[in-house]
């Protein structure tokens, strides 16, 4: 282990970090917004729909992360419906292929938490806003999202980690975050093993940020 050379791998690294935390947040917006109604149409049982969406969440949790960004990335633009689209201009961009990739997945997962979170609410306590005249708005504001959120809230952290440490697949389409960084340094200085050990607690700092702002989140809800 060569310390010094570890040390100065670190500032070449941090110029990673804000694209990986831009594939982060961008995944995890595409998965709330997506996720939502696909946990609301699997609930409800809408004729149709509600089977697009069971195949759509086994596809994306059943499938390798990797897989579906190598589908998107390099096989889309295979059809030339899609070449002459309006969205052609962003899908040839690595980048937002990459985050369409990682929204997709999470979308999957969330909409799973977002599920879990609901039927973990007793149903009596929907029974007794009904009885005391709250509106169905009045109930999912005041009785139901309070508290499926504070069931889900463990889980969704998990799967903001989860999301975290699939930004490093971005790497294999020749975006350069936190793990496409390590792979140039470890190629320039012939030292992977400092390169992707300094890379890795890199991440393993942004992890227990995010843990420690999510058990805090945790108690101030209880």
């Amino acid at each position: 282990m060569d310390w010094s050379l570890l040390l100065s791998f670190y500032p070449k690294l941090f110029w990673g970090v804000g694209l990986t935390l831009g594939l982060l947040a961008g995944g995890l917006a595409i998965g709330v917004l997506l996720g939502a109604p696909i946990c609301r149409l699997r609930m409800h049982r809408v004729p149709g729909l509600s089977h697009a969406c069971d195949l759509y969440v086994l596809f994306f949790r059943g499938t390798p992360l990797l897989v579906q960004l190598f589908a998107i990335y390099f096989g889309l633009g295979q059809f030339e419906a899609v070449r002459e689209s309006f969205a052609w201009p962003l899908l040839r961009e690595a980048w937002f292929c990459a985050v369409l990739a990682l929204g997709l997945n999470s979308a999957a997962f969330t909409s799973e938490i977002m599920r879990g979170g609901v039927l973990g609410v007793e149903r009596a306590q929907l029974e007794a806003a009904a009885a005391y005249g709250f509106s169905p708005l009045q109930t999912l504001r005041l009785v139901l999202l309070p508290q499926a959120l504070r069931i889900a809230l463990p889980a969704y952290g998990n799967e903001i980690i989860l999301m975290l440490k699939g930004t490093a697949l971005a790497s294999t389409i020749s975006i350069m975050e936190i793990t496409g960084l390590a792979r140039k340094l470890a190629s320039q200085s012939f030292a992977p093993f400092e390169a992707f050990i300094a890379a890795g607690t890199i991440y393993l700092a942004i992890s227990i940020t995010v843990t420690g702002a999510f058990s805090a989140l945790e108690r101030r809800l209880r």
